[in-house]
């Protein structure tokens, strides 16, 4: 088995997020890792076909991207108070950008919430952490961050 040395903790910003974030800082502090909080905003060029301008969508994406490093630095002072961790936000798809940077940064655990879609919407558009499990070469710690009502 290899040591882990580097955590990398996808986050969403949403109320989850402290739980999640949570364990891995737990994890980075007995494991004695470097943990690496990861946001990854959505690319709105998709949208460019539903008649909505280049200028708005590079706008509303650089506002998106300032409001997230403003919500991460948040995150990092809150949820990983005493741990060695930095931040980074990225655009994109979200699993492929999760898979991207645990590889770039040589992460040996990602951990991620299961908090996704239910339903219809689960079918139709999937879950991030179900992408992230079922292609990660790293092994991936899922929180379930909701308890059962």
């Amino acid at each position: 088995m290899k040591d882990i040395k580097r955590i990398l903790c996808a986050v969403d910003f949403s109320e989850a997020t402290g739980k999640v974030a949570g364990w891995a800082a737990y994890l980075g502090r007995r494991l004695g890792a470097e943990v690496l909080l990861l946001y990854v905003v959505p690319d709105m060029a998709r949208y460019q076909d539903f008649q909505v301008s280049a200028g708005y969508i590079t706008g509303f994406e650089r506002e998106i991207m300032n409001g997230a490093r403003l919500n991460m630095e948040d995150c990092l002072n809150t949820c990983l108070q005493g741990q060695e961790a930095q931040g980074l936000v990225v655009m994109g798809d979200a699993a492929q950008q999760i898979l991207a940077v645990a590889a770039e940064h040589k992460a040996d655990l990602i951990v991620i919430g299961t908090h996704g879609r239910k339903g219809l919407d689960r079918i139709i558009f999937g879950s991030v952490a179900d992408q992230v499990v079922k292609t990660s070469p790293v092994p991936v710690l899922t929180v379930r961050p909701y308890e059962k009502a």
